[in-house]
C-alpha cells in the first residue's frame, strides 16, 4: 500500500485508537455526552478512510490523481475540524456552530471529489477490459 492509499490507512488506523480512547474513557466515567463524536470518530474517521483507502489501492490510478490528493487533505482536515467541533459543542459550548458548519461542508466536498474520482476511474477501466466471447456486459 503506497501514497494516497497508505495516507488514508494511517488516518484510519489513528481515527479508530482515538474513537476507542473516547468510547472507553465515556464507558469508564458514565458519562455518554460525547456520543455523537464517538460515532463520528468511528464512521467518519475509522469506516470512511479505511473504504477510501482500499479504493484507492485497489485502483491506483485513481489514487495518483491531483484530485485523489485534494481529496485527501479536504478530507482530513474537515474531519479533525469535525472531530475538534463536535467535542466543544458537546461539551457545552454551543458557539462551534459554524465551525462545525464548514467542517462539515469541507467533508461533503471531498465526499464528492471521492465520487468524481471514483467513477470516472472505474468507468474509464471497465471501459477498456476486453469482453470475452460470450460473455455480458
Amino acid at each position: 500500500m503506497s501514497g494516497t492509499a497508505r495516507n488514508f490507512f494511517t488516518l484510519a488506523i489513528i481515527y479508530s485508537l482515538l474513537g476507542m480512547m473516547l468510547g472507553l474513557s465515556m464507558a469508564m466515567s458514565h458519562d455518554h455526552a460525547q456520543m455523537p463524536t464517538h460515532a463520528h470518530i468511528m464512521v467518519l474517521g475509522w469506516l470512511m478512510s479505511a473504504i477510501f483507502a482500499f479504493f484507492y489501492h485497489l485502483v491506483p490510478v485513481a489514487g495518483r490523481s491531483i484530485l485523489a490528493k485534494v481529496h485527501f487533505w479536504l478530507a482530513a482536515v474537515s474531519t479533525v475540524g469535525m472531530f475538534v467541533g463536535l467535542f466543544v459543542l458537546y461539551g457545552g459550548n454551543p458557539a462551534i456552530e459554524p465551525v462545525l458548519g464548514v467542517a462539515s461542508l469541507g467533508y461533503f466536498a471531498a465526499t464528492f471529489i471521492f465520487a468524481f474520482v471514483a467513477l470516472s476511474a472505474l468507468w474509464r477501466t471497465s471501459a477498456k477490459v476486453p469482453v470475452e466471447q460470450g460473455a455480458v456486459r
